[in-house]
C-alpha cells in the first residue's frame, strides 16, 4: 500500500503543490495581518493539499488514454499500469474529502464554496479538448488559492486577494503555454486545442511573455494594495529576473530546457514572493 501511495504521489507530481501553496500562505498572512492560528494554518494546508492532489489525480484519470498515446507521457503510472484506475479513483475521492473536511473546519462560506473549487480544479482536465483557453483555466485552478485562503480565514473577499488571483492566473497560463510547446505535434495529431498547437510555438511563446508581463504588473499592484513594503519589493526583483530567464532559455527551435523553465524557475518565484511577504507582515508585528 505504501508503494502504491508513493507511485500515486509521483504520478501527480506532489512536489508541484509548491506552485499554489505559497500564494495561499501570502494571502493568509496579509488577511489576518500576521500569523493565522495553528488550527487555521493546519486546516488551510490540508485543504490546499487535498484540492491539488484530487485535481491532479482526476487529471491523470481523465487523460489516461491521451497519456498512453503520447510518447512523452506514456510511462506515467496509469498508462504504464503501475497503479490501477480504481486506486486512483479512491485517492482522488479521499483527497477531495480532505478539502471538504478542512473547509468545514474553517468557516461555513468556505464549506459552501468547496464544491465550486472542486468543479474548477476537476473541470480543467477537459478544457484542452475544446478550447485554446485551457491554459487560463489551469491558471484559475491555481489562482483561486489566495482568494480561497482569504475567504477561509475572514469570510470575505476584498480586492487584494482578487488581484493576487489574477496575477496567479496570468503567471500560470504563461508557464503552462511554455510547457505545452513540448507536445505541439502530438496535440495537432490528436486534435487537442493547446495554444502552441493552434498558433505555433513562436506565437505561443510571445503570448506567454505578455502574460508574464501582466502577471508581474498584477503582483506589483497586489503589493501596493496589501501595503507590503521592503521585503516584498526586494522579492520582486529576482522574480522579474526569473520570469525573463525562463523566456530566454526556451526558444521555438530549442525546447530542451522547458522543464527547467516550468518547475525550477516558477517554484522559486512562488517561494520568493512568500518570503518577501512574510518578512513584511511578520516584521511589522515585531516592530509593534
Amino acid at each position: 500500500m505504501i508503494r502504491r501511495l508513493l507511485i500515486i504521489l509521483e504520478m501527480i507530481k506532489f512536489e508541484h503543490t509548491l506552485f499554489a501553496l505559497p500564494f495561499a500562505l501570502i494571502a493568509a498572512l496579509v488577511a489576518v495581518h500576521g500569523l493565522p492560528t495553528w488550527p487555521q494554518l493546519g486546516w488551510l494546508l490540508l485543504a490546499m493539499v487535498g484540492a491539488r492532489s484530487s485535481a491532479m489525480t482526476f487529471n491523470r484519470i481523465a487523460d489516461q488514454e491521451i497519456d498512453r498515446r503520447n510518447p512523452r507521457t506514456a510511462k506515467r503510472a496509469l498508462p504504464a499500469g503501475l497503479v490501477s484506475r480504481g486506486a486512483a479513483w479512491i485517492f482522488m475521492l479521499v483527497t477531495a474529502g480532505l478539502l471538504v473536511l478542512a473547509a468545514a473546519q474553517l468557516n461555513r462560506l468556505a464549506l459552501w464554496l468547496s464544491p465550486v473549487a472542486l468543479a474548477v480544479v476537476w473541470g480543467y482536465s477537459f478544457t484542452k479538448r475544446f478550447t485554446r483557453l485551457s491554459h487560463l483555466v489551469l491558471g484559475l485552478a491555481l489562482g483561486i488559492a489566495p482568494s480561497a485562503a482569504w475567504i477561509a480565514l475572514t469570510g470575505t473577499l476584498p480586492l487584494p486577494p482578487m488581484v493576487l488571483t489574477l496575477a496567479v492566473i496570468a503567471w500560470t497560463a504563461g508557464f503552462d503555454i511554455i510547457y505545452a510547446c513540448q507536445d505541439v505535434d502530438f496535440d495537432r495529431q490528436v486534435g487537442l486545442h493547446s495554444l502552441p498547437a493552434k498558433l505555433g510555438v513562436g506565437a505561443a511563446l510571445r503570448i506567454s511573455s505578455l502574460l508574464h508581463v501582466l502577471a508581474f504588473a498584477l503582483l506589483v499592484t497586489f503589493g501596493l494594495l496589501a501595503k507590503l513594503s521592503i521585503g516584498y519589493c526586494a522579492a520582486l526583483l529576482p522574480v522579474a529576473v526569473l520570469l525573463i530567464v525562463q523566456h530566454r532559455i526556451v526558444r521555438p527551435n530549442d525546447l530542451s530546457r522547458a522543464n527547467a523553465a516550468f518547475f525550477t524557475a516558477n517554484g522559486a518565484i512562488s517561494l520568493l514572493l512568500l518570503l518577501g511577504a512574510a518578512i513584511d507582515v511578520l516584521g511589522h508585528l515585531l516592530r509593534h
